[in-house]
Formats: structure tokens, C-alpha cells, sequence
């Protein structure tokens, strides 16, 4: 289970393809430049806006890839994030790949029961004393809730990033894990991997 499989799906086809719209728009706004009466901002915004639906389709389609060799439960997680995410639960799932992240982690409370979506929400469930530590899976199995994960040093002082997010950074930039994130204030989604973060749209399922 260490192949990350990205074959050609309809996915990444309508990425291609809306990949190719945006260079269309580019191209005749070239040509509109010559047209001195022309104003170009508005076309602009929508590219802008084009590039950010591109981008959000591009991090589902690979969180999917990056998941599916590890776990056959990311349809189970991509249930769990859109719940959450509708419902604005705060929450921070790490999916374990290929390191071990033995080193890395402050252990928190031993799970060990089969990933379903169910389990996770009322693991991040608002007063569930588990809640506000990260749940560890490995291949398909929640391992423990309330671990402690390392905290990115980048993010340090930076107001606008909350712990969650620094912890899916920190984990990230010292392991190959990849860490779900989903913001309590927001409720939007993301994933951390190779010490990025990747915006999700919990519109569209991660599987």
C-alpha cells in the first residue's frame, strides 16, 4: 500500500479542462489589451476566481491519491470532514503513511477501533474531553485520540493560523503523514502535507 495511484479520472479531466480555460481567458485578455476603451478587471476577478475553484478541485482530487494507498477508508473520512465541516467542529485526523511517527507524537488515549465517520465526529464532538488533541489512523483503524502533535515554528505569531493548523504544518514538515484539519471558525477544510496546506472543498467527496 505505497503506490499513490493517479490515473487518469474524470476528475482530473475537468481539472485539465478548466486548467485550459484559464489559459484561453489569458490569451484573448492579450488580445483585449490592444483595445485602449477595454477595461480588464473584471475579467481579472474571474480568472482569480477560476484559479481558486482549480485549486480546491486540485487538492481533493490529490488528498484522494494520497490517502487511497493507506487506508480504504477515506470515503469514511470524507464524511466525517463534511459533517464537521457543515457543522463547524473543530477537528485534527493524521493519517499515517509510510513514516513512523513514534518520535514525532505525544501519545494520547489508545482507540484502536475500526475508522468509521460515526466514531470520529463524536470523538471532535464540542465537550468530548478527547476533542481537542489529534486522532491518529493507521491503514484502517482509529489508534488513539488526544495526541500532541509538534507545532510549526514558521507559524509562530501569526495571528490568522490557530493551533490546529499549526500542528497539521508541524507534523507535516517532519513526516510524510498526512493531517486533516478542519477550522472551528470557519469551518473550512484542509490538509496538511510535505509542510503545506492545501484548502479543500467539502462540496465534492474526497473518494
Amino acid at each position: 500500500m505505497n503506490q499513490m495511484n493517479c490515473d487518469f479520472s474524470p476528475m482530473k479531466l475537468r481539472i485539465k479542462e478548466d486548467i485550459r480555460k484559464v489559459i484561453s481567458a489569458l490569451q484573448n485578455n492579450l488580445v483585449a489589451m490592444d483595445n485602449e476603451d477595454h477595461c480588464l478587471l473584471g475579467s481579472f476577478e474571474k480568472i482569480k476566481e477560476h484559479f481558486i475553484s482549480i485549486d480546491m478541485k486540485a487538492a481533493n482530487f490529490y488528498l484522494n491519491c494520497y490517502l487511497a494507498p493507506f487506508t480504504e477508508k477515506y470515503p469514511e473520512l470524507s464524511v466525517c470532514v463534511q459533517n464537521m465541516s457543515h457543522r463547524k467542529h473543530g477537528g485534527l485526523i493524521v493519517i499515517q503513511r509510510e513514516d513512523s511517527l513514534d518520535n514525532l507524537v505525544k501519545p494520547g488515549i489508545p482507540i484502536r477501533a475500526e475508522l468509521t465517520h460515526s466514531l470520529l465526529e463524536s470523538i471532535f464532538f464540542p465537550g468530548n474531553p478527547l476533542h481537542d488533541g489529534a486522532v491518529m489512523i493507521h491503514t484502517n483503524q482509529i489508534v488513539s485520540a488526544a495526541n500532541v502533535l509538534p507545532l510549526s515554528d514558521r507559524l509562530i505569531g501569526d495571528e490568522k493560523i490557530g493551533t490546529r493548523h499549526r500542528a497539521a504544518l508541524g507534523l507535516s514538515e517532519r513526516s510524510d503523514a498526512l493531517v486533516l484539519v478542519v477550522s472551528e471558525e470557519t469551518g473550512r477544510v484542509s490538509f496538511g502535507f510535505k509542510g503545506n496546506l492545501y484548502p479543500v472543498n467539502t462540496g465534492m467527496s474526497l473518494g
